[in-house]
């Protein structure tokens, strides 16, 4: 979607709304001069005038006379509301722009319950649709109906009064409910489509009276979206009434073939089938046949007992005057209970715990000798390592320092005292670190060799 620029969107909305502004001053011009002119002809034409506006605004809402269990289908045309509104921007251009529609009983968000609307685009009419129930008949309902210019968020008002009017042969005893396939519910609606159905059911039922009941888009029965592929439609139901009984044609979805057929989601053999097949796909599984003139009567009497009251008895709440209740014995025993039980568990915890230890004398008496010998040698010399870890300043071992002068074979005395700092002492002591041993020199001259071979001779 290509988006205007921040500026050139600004400007468009300006001249919009100049344009608006423009249109209502020259209408207002125009009604003035209107006026100006009735007034000079005299007084009858102003009076005229008025009752011209006053009957406009009355006739603005509409009446329409439903009968009820009659199928009312009204259409909501674009054509009608776009009077409204302000003229195209462009003259010359057709006016087309997305109108939608909001619809409500007056004086209430919603609509009357036998009553629903659909549209599909802001570009199609609107439908209000539904079947007028016995209990609103003789109530005018009003509903409001309000217009959306969704190109100049311009709004419109109109009321749309239906007065229901009672039917002589409501209801028609016999009732059959089609569920077609290949058509939605705006389709459906349409008169030239709604009137070829008729006509092929009544080429099939042959009554004599013969209405539409009630149109229902299978979405609101539970069924699915189709996909937008291959022309799919959402599917809807029709209901019909006639005053004569089901022909043998629509009975055949009776048979126990056509149940079983149904039952393995094939298609039943009806005969009248090709009657419908060109134009409407009819779902012969999903029909019903309704006969009003069977049904047995589910009213129950009410055996009165306990809980009901007598014929034009009233129900007298418990006064102010009763007693209090005292909760305190209840809230102590809520809490005594589990606080009693709770401490009884941990007295006989604290004894297994600290009362029944067995001692390390029967530890000892139950464990082999051996085993015990090798239990205290790592356990010395654990506690040896332990405490030569704190005490680093003992003497070095013995074994650790030369015992014997290399030279003279003495016995060399230790090389400190206890006291004597050994931190920093290598482990390994070389010739070099002895202070008592005796240098012996590298090289000697000549004649000092020959002087001590004399000797060892």
């Amino acid at each position: 979607m290509l988006r205007l620029p921040r500026g050139e969107a600004r400007r468009r909305r300006a001249g919009g709304r100049r344009m608006r502004r423009r249109w209502r001053q020259q209408q207002a011009a125009a009604a003035e001069r209107g006026a100006m002119r009735c007034c000079a002809a005299g007084p009858w034409p102003a009076l005229l005038l008025t009752v011209y506006t006053i009957l406009s605004k009355v006739h603005s809402d509409r009446n329409v006379y439903p009968s009820a269990g009659v199928l009312f289908v009204h259409v909501l045309e674009r054509e009608y509301f776009k009077g409204e509104f302000p003229p195209y921007p462009k003259p010359g251009e057709i006016s087309n722009d997305p109108i939608t529609f909001n619809t409500n009983l007056m004086g209430y968000p919603d609509r009357p319950g036998w009553l629903r609307y659909i549209q599909r685009t802001p570009y199609s009419d609107g439908v209000l649709y539904g079947s007028p129930t016995v209990e609103n008949v003789g109530k005018p309902t009003v509903i409001e109906i309000t217009a959306y210019n969704r190109r100049t968020f311009e709004t419109a008002r109109r009321n749309l009064i239906i007065n229901i009017m009672s039917a002589e042969d409501f209801p028609l005893p016999y009732q059959a409910e089609f569920f077609i396939r290949n058509m939605n519910v705006e389709e459906m609606l349409a008169s030239e489509v709604l009137g070829d159905f008729l006509g092929a059911v009544k080429n099939v039922w042959q009554p004599e009276r013969l209405n539409a009941i009630n149109i229902t888009s299978a979405l609101d029965r539970g069924g699915r979206v189709p996909l937008p592929i291959n022309d799919m439609k959402e599917g809807v139901y029709v209901m019909v009434g006639a005053d004569v009984p089901f022909s043998s044609c629509l009975r055949e979805v009776e048979n126990p073939q056509n149940q079983l057929r149904c039952s393995q989601e094939m298609e039943p053999l009806i005969t009248c089938d090709k009657k419908f097949r060109t134009q409407f796909h009819i779902d012969w599984c999903k029909i019903s046949l309704v006969d009003n003139t069977k049904q047995v009567s589910t009213f129950q009497e009410v055996i009165r007992g306990e809980g009901i009251l007598p014929d034009g008895g009233e129900y007298k709440p418990p006064s102010d005057t009763l007693k209090s209740r005292d909760y305190y014995s209840d809230f102590l025993i809520t809490l005594a209970v589990p606080s009693a039980i709770a401490l009884v568990l941990f007295l006989i915890l604290a004894y297994i715990m600290c009362c029944r230890r067995e001692g390390v004398e029967k530890r000892n008496m139950q464990t082999p000798d051996i085993q015990l010998v090798h239990h205290s040698a790592i356990q010395k010399s654990t506690k040896e390592l332990r405490d030569m870890s704190k005490n680093r300043e003992i003497a070095w071992p013995l074994s650790t320092l030369p015992v014997f002068h290399p030279v003279t074979g003495e016995i060399v005395p230790p090389l400190h005292t206890d006291s004597f700092d050994n931190t920093s002492m290598p482990l390994m002591q070389t010739q070099q670190n002895l202070p008592h041993q005796t240098q012996i020199p590298q090289q000697q001259s000549a004649g000092s060799v020959e002087q001590v071979g004399g000797m060892l001779h």
